[in-house]
């Protein structure tokens, strides 16, 4: 609101300073939960940092053991098998809340692969390939999980950022300005009675001394 049509009025002032106290308590609150979230981001950071790793060594360890169930059973029989393996199942994405932000929750129940009656017997150089695929599975579907979640937290951090700034740079310095206006104005307003009740003093003594001189 312009200054100019501000009312300097005792109620003004009291609402106003109201405001302010009102913004302060949500500024301490907005960066309270800005620190919370970075926090919460640099924990989920090294966790999809951890796994990343973790996955290089599965994918490494994974090959090895196709190119070993290669050498046992052979390229074509491998092929065969690979046509005979289930489908892997679809995945159910749920959320979670993290100070107010939704972030994506993979559902560990629903990504294991379910294997077909007839493939118990499979070779056992096979079925270790698998059960490493499984877990690289898992794992990519852990960093993609984390990974979309810090994304989330970021866009967050940057919002709450730009609402405490508005805050602390343009409302409350705004709301300080009006309290200062209409402080100022009373300060003017109260000069102006003081020189008017002055004035009138003297006209009145004036009046006095010429009424007692007749």
């Amino acid at each position: 609101m312009p200054l100019e049509i501000v009312r300097p009025t005792r109620l003004e002032l009291i609402r106003t300073r109201r405001r302010i106290a009102v913004a302060q308590r949500g500024l301490n609150l907005l960066k309270l939960k800005r620190s919370a979230l970075i926090v919460e981001f640099f924990a989920l950071s090294r966790e999809a940092l951890r796994l990343r790793g973790d996955l290089q060594e599965r994918i490494a360890r994974g090959y090895e053991s196709i190119r070993l169930a290669e050498m046992m059973e052979g390229p074509t029989r491998l092929e065969s098998i690979s046509m005979l393996l289930p489908d892997i199942l679809p995945i159910r994405v749920r959320t979670k809340n993290v100070m107010g932000v939704r972030t994506p929750r993979v559902d560990r129940g629903t990504y294991r692969a379910v294997a077909a009656p007839e493939l118990l017997d499979l070779p056992t150089s096979v079925d270790e390939s698998i059960r490493h695929f499984q877990g690289i599975y898992s794992v990519v579907l852990d960093i993609a999980e984390k990974e979309n979640a810090l994304r989330r937290l970021l866009k967050e951090i940057e919002k709450t950022k730009r609402r405490a700034s508005a805050i602390e740079n343009v409302l409350i310095p705004r709301l300080q300005a009006t309290v200062r206006y209409i402080k100022f104005r009373f300060d003017e307003m109260e000069r102006d009675s003081f020189s008017m009740l002055k004035t009138v003093k003297r006209k009145i003594q004036q009046e006095g001394e010429g009424a007692a001189i007749a």
